[in-house]
């Protein structure tokens, strides 16, 4: 019998898949013309794609082993472009997925010559230019054209090159082939939030790319847009996002207004042991909390950055922004949803550089669209009320509302709040600037056009003036000689001197006022103080505001703290007389030194002061290395974000 040609293998111990076995021949350093075969790539692209052993065998190539390796990996990445422009399934879908991998694995490797290296590695310098400008052709087409799940992919590997890419020069092949029109059909056509949301991501990141260096296209494009479909769009997928990101903050602790119940009635007059029992939820110990808030903002807030760059460039943007209702009636408005993030992301400012910094860039949209006098009218229209889910997770606690009011009233109980709660030795100056900025201007607004607003003003006042003996207190540990304390205090001083010359023209009631001048009385003694600790910053800020101060900071002058000194000596000695003739004890009560208030305003004179509700326009190039060092985190969380899918 003859014998069969065929011989029997052993079976071997472990099946490896077959992908598995091409990753491991394209990588293995001995066989340069494996990765010229047309049946090689066919074959591979056929297959799924293994991420996690793909992933598995980039990490643990060191990167002058990527750098010897640049040929297969060249044409790795020119091969998965090829698939990605021909357009037929399943091959270009498992190109963008090893695609992702790839750039995910290649640009998080740190290189002697960064820039330089990564475009050898990736399309080689010689032909650098070829081919990003076919990767950019074909990314611009897949977005434009692509299937629903193609174009999710686009946008991810989009946002991996421009993100793990930022400080090289391959974004700019996103600059030049404009990717605006493809990104905005993409928001037309598809439903998913999400994706919206990640396109919205890429448009903000590349109209912010080198924007300070030279005429970034994309800007020019958000300025001209004017499709409030697609608009609406974008800002329910924002609206959604954000919401989304706020709720981390209360997952980690409930801090809704607990109203009354039979329970805690009970409880309040005496018979807590009547009331039913219910489960109770465990509460994470503090250490955690802190821990877990030090953690937030999530990274997807780096969307942020995009909404700011339309605020800015686009008015349209603004008014929807501010206007668009909820989709349903349960859900939430998208300014709404702006806001209370914005009151969370604030009340945790001090926990890290990056809260802060996203506080900052919430702040700056805020002042572009208080300082438009038809949108800041908008925010004091008492008939335009919103609800707005407002942090309580630490005292003092904001007064519970929970009837809608003006937008203005809980951007006004942002500010306190961020006032109130990243108080610190070492203070946060740039953050305080910037909520005593939007304060001012939403009061000189107030006065400018004679709108009496309803809120609780009490509030505003002794937060003003607790920072103020904060100050006081704390003055010599800030550093007197700090440039940014006249910006502080300019700002500072302007506003409460504007509510006590100006504050009948949009307080709702004389009891408001009085309540000011109370506080002013109580205040006294640290005015003077604070006067004489700050004299050459409150100076240098008298001069900014435009007032013309005396030769010497101890002669009389109209600066406002001088003012705010004066009204306070003339009530002290009012009160001082009022004792003197036997009217009054050594300690009076609130309501005796409230009616000598009231009395008082008829021998009360105050200087006339022009320029108090005088302020500059945003500038962009005011705040370069602000918006530069926020582009640099939503970079950043942008990478942290893509490396968690």
């Amino acid at each position: 019998m003859e014998v069969s040609p065929l011989t029997q293998q052993e079976r071997p111990s472990l099946f490896q898949p077959k992908v598995d076995q091409l990753y491991h021949d394209l990588l293995r350093q001995d066989d340069e013309a494996l990765a010229d075969s047309d049946g090689f790539w066919r074959e591979f692209f056929l297959l799924r794609p293994d991420k996690p052993r793909l992933q598995q065998r980039l990490r643990s190539l060191h990167p002058d082993d990527l750098l010897h390796l640049q040929h297969e990996t060249q044409q790795l990445f020119v091969r998965s472009v090829q698939q990605v422009k021909v357009g037929k399934g399943p091959m270009d879908a498992n190109a963008f997925d090893t695609l992702a991998v790839f750039l995910v694995e290649v640009l998080a490797k740190k290189y002697a010559n960064q820039s330089a290296d990564i475009i050898a590695i990736v399309a080689g310098l010689d032909e650098v230019d070829v081919v990003f400008v076919d990767f950019a052709t074909a990314i611009e087409g897949a977005i434009r054209n692509g299937r629903t799940d193609i174009r999710e992919k686009a946008i991810h590997i989009a946002l991996l090159l421009t993100s793990g890419a930022y400080q090289t020069s391959l974004v700019s092949y996103f600059i030049h082939r404009d990717l605006f029109p493809a990104l905005m059909k993409c928001i037309h056509d598809l439903g998913d939030a999400t994706v919206k949301s990640n396109a919205f991501l890429l448009l903000g990141l590349l109209a912010n790319y080198n924007k300070f260096e030279l005429r970034n296209p994309y800007r020019l494009r958000l300025e001209d847009f004017v499709n409030a479909s697609i608009i609406q769009q974008i800002i329910t997928a924002f609206g959604a996002s954000i919401s989304a990101s706020r709720d981390r903050y209360v997952s980690i602790q409930e801090d809704i207004a607990e109203g009354w119940t039979f329970s805690s009635t009970l409880s309040f007059i005496g018979l807590g042991v009547l009331a039913p029992t219910r489960p109770t939820t465990p509460t994470p110990k503090a250490d955690d909390k802190k821990e877990d808030f030090g953690d937030l903002p999530d990274p997807s807030v780096a969307v942020l950055l995009g909404t700011y760059d339309f605020t800015i460039a686009n008015k349209i943007f603004c008014f929807t922004l501010i206007s668009l209702s909820a989709e349903t009636s349960s859900a939430e408005a998208p300014f709404s949803a702006f806001l209370s993030f914005t009151s969370y992301l604030l009340h945790h400012a001090y926990r890290s550089s990056r809260a802060s910094m996203y506080g900052l860039l919430n702040l700056l949209i805020l002042r572009i669209i208080i300082e438009d006098l038809d949108l800041c009218k908008s925010l004091c229209d008492s008939e335009a009320t919103i609800s707005v889910r407002l942090c309580r997770q630490r005292q003092p606690f904001l007064p519970a509302t929970p009837k809608p009011r003006p937008p203005a009233a809980f951007v006004l109980d942002i500010l306190i709040d961020t006032i109130n709660h990243n108080l610190r030795r070492n203070l946060d100056l740039q953050l305080y600037v910037s909520t005593l900025r939007l304060i001012h201007r939403l009061l000189s607004y107030l006065m400018f056009t004679r709108t009496r607003f309803s809120y609780h003003w009490p509030l505003l006042w002794q937060t003003l003036l607790s920072f103020l003996r904060f100050l006081t207190t704390y003055g010599p540990g800030f550093g007197t000689q700090d440039p940014d304390l006249s910006s502080l205090f300019k700002p500072f001083l302007a506003t409460l001197a504007l509510s006590v010359t100006g504050g009948e023209t949009f307080l709702p009631d004389p009891a408001a006022y009085d309540d000011l001048f109370y506080k002013l009385v109580e205040a006294g003694d640290f005015l003077s103080r604070f006067k004489t600790t700050f004299a050459a910053q409150i100076l240098q800020s008298s001069e900014t505001i435009g007032i013309q101060p005396a030769s010497t900071i101890n002669e009389s002058s109209a600066a406002p703290i001088d003012v705010l000194i004066q009204v306070s000596a003339h009530y002290q000695d009012l009160v001082q007389a009022e004792r003197d003739k036997g009217r009054l004890g050594n300690n009076p009560s609130p309501r005796e030194v409230s009616r000598i208030i009231r009395q008082g305003y008829e021998t009360l004179r105050l200087p006339a002061m022009e320029g108090l509700d005088r302020w500059n326009r945003f500038r962009e190039g005011e705040e370069r290395a602000t918006l530069k060092r926020a582009a640099r985190v939503a970079v950043e969380d942008t990478r942290r974000m893509l490396r968690g899918t």
